[in-house]
């Protein structure tokens, strides 16, 4: 699993935040694009370009007050069902946001990655997402990941496929996997498991979004369609997790003895 330097927060302490227990990884479905567009009587792409314009500071809030992870659900595999002229629209929003914000993540060493199954995207998104990963490879203030044409339950299959094909090519000789081991065939073995997942834009479930890794991870709900979820926001679902005990099965007790 990769590990990331220890950070000093670029802002101040005015967000009655305690720094020291900030989630290190936070994990956002970023839902509520269409209906934001709706509400306006607008067209559902004006909602998606109001939604693509709002990850920049939400991104580079993140990396300010020092979270280490943050990977968004921008693409679901499921939305390959919509109207074709939304998907291509939303493949070519996608292009712009590499394009544009690559010379910041560089600046802000913020490392770029993807999950999901990248094969069923257009060629001309590919190309600058592979791009934007090499050049910033080996920047490691914090790691931006997208989930793209991404289903959790499609992750878990290939992962199980994976691990079929290095037994059968003698790669993997044990009988008996653990769960250490298996998850080093997801999508996500280089990051840790999600500390906080929060989903905007009125709905209560997690939409097949990292299942496997999301089993100890704190949920946040927010009626607050993603084009109108803000610093502000964020720092309510952050004060919120603070005020959470986790105990990861254990009882207050032992969490006090630590």
């Amino acid at each position: 699993m990769d590990t990331l330097p220890k950070i000093t927060p670029l802002r101040p302490s005015r967000y009655a935040l305690d720094f020291n227990a900030l989630p290190q990884h936070v994990a956002l479905i970023m839902d509520g694009n269409g209906r934001w567009a709706k509400e306006r009587n607008l067209p559902r792409i004006e909602g998606h370009r109001r939604g693509s314009d709002n990850v920049d500071p939400i991104v580079t809030f993140c990396r300010e007050i020092g979270i280490r992870h943050l990977t968004l659900y921008a693409f679901s595999m499921e939305n390959w069902a919509r109207p074709k002229d939304e998907t291509l629209a939303l493949m070519e929003l996608l292009k712009d946001y590499l394009v544009c914000k690559r010379g910041k993540f560089i600046k802000n060493e913020i490392r770029f990655q993807t999950i999901g199954d990248l094969d069923r995207l257009p060629h001309f998104v590919v190309e600058e997402i592979e791009e934007t990963k090499r050049l910033t490879k080996d920047l490691n203030r914090m790691v931006l990941t997208l989930a793209l044409s991404y289903s959790a339950r499609d992750e878990i299959i290939r992962a199980v496929n994976r691990l079929l094909k290095d037994k059968d090519q003698h790669r993997f000789q044990d009988s008996y996997i653990s769960v250490h081991d298996f998850g080093r065939y997801l999508d996500t073995q280089s990051l840790p498991d999600p500390d906080l997942l929060i989903r905007t834009g009125r709905e209560r479930r997690i939409s097949n979004f990292l299942l496997w890794q999301s089993a100890y991870t704190e949920l946040y709900f927010t009626d607050i369609l993603w084009p109108d979820f803000n610093e502000t926001c964020l720092i309510d679902a952050l004060r919120d997790y603070q005020s959470r005990e986790r105990r990861f099965g254990r009882i207050s007790e032992q969490i006090g003895e630590e």
